[in-house]
């Protein structure tokens, strides 16, 4: 994974709430077990007409949003089955941030463990950015903090184990990885410990 330290970016807006996995990723497009290429078929249901044309209304076809890396939505995004090939679809895509003001608890592991920040902020803010398409944000990991475009800061929780990896640009099995050494020397102490001694009866 590429560390996470800040970015900056204009928004795209879902205004919707309750956008589940299934509308994120659609079961069909789910054959595959790469990453590569699922951001073709993000919202594909929402995106393209019955005949496979982009739909020009919908948030992702309209000119303002292309470029964009960070998504806003509304309350309850990444609801549904536990598929991680919602978050590999939004990253496919481009996006590295999804804003809202809930998120369900399977989706946000999944979005952090790939690389993919989920920000959750307070209804007022998040309303103000759905009111808002295309307002340029940054967000400082480091800080948690999400900055509007007049200069406001925003906190946002993150669980620092989560953070310490965005930051770092490692899984869960980079992590481990690197710590390869103290592994090693742990299970050697371990082994030359002299064994506990049994209990008489």
């Amino acid at each position: 994974m590429t560390p996470f330290i800040t970015l900056r970016s204009r928004t795209a807006v879902l205004a919707a709430n309750d956008v589940d996995t299934d509308q994120i990723i659609p079961a069909r497009f789910l054959t595959t077990t790469t990453r590569e290429g699922l951001g073709k078929h993000l919202f594909a249901d929402w995106r393209y007409d019955s005949s496979g044309a982009p739909r020009a209304d919908f948030v992702l076809n309209l000119p303002g949003s292309q470029g964009c890396r960070v998504l806003v939505a509304g309350r309850n995004f990444g609801c549904g089955s536990s598929r991680e090939h919602a978050a590999w679809a939004l990253l496919d895509h481009g996006f590295q941030v999804v804003i809202g003001s809930e998120f369900a608890d399977i989706f946000r592991g999944n979005a952090l463990k790939n690389g993919l920040l989920p920000v959750q902020v307070d209804d007022t803010c998040n309303r103000w950015l759905l009111e808002r398409p295309g307002a340029e944000v940054t967000i400082d990991l480091s800080r948690t903090t999400l900055t509007l475009p007049d200069g406001t800061d925003v906190s946002f929780p993150i669980e620092p184990f989560a953070g310490y990896c965005l930051l770092n640009g490692v899984d869960e099995l980079g992590f481990l990885l690197e710590r390869g050494p103290q592994v090693a020397a742990y299970e050697q102490r371990a082994a030359s410990a002299p064994s506990p001694a049994v209990p008489s009866t």
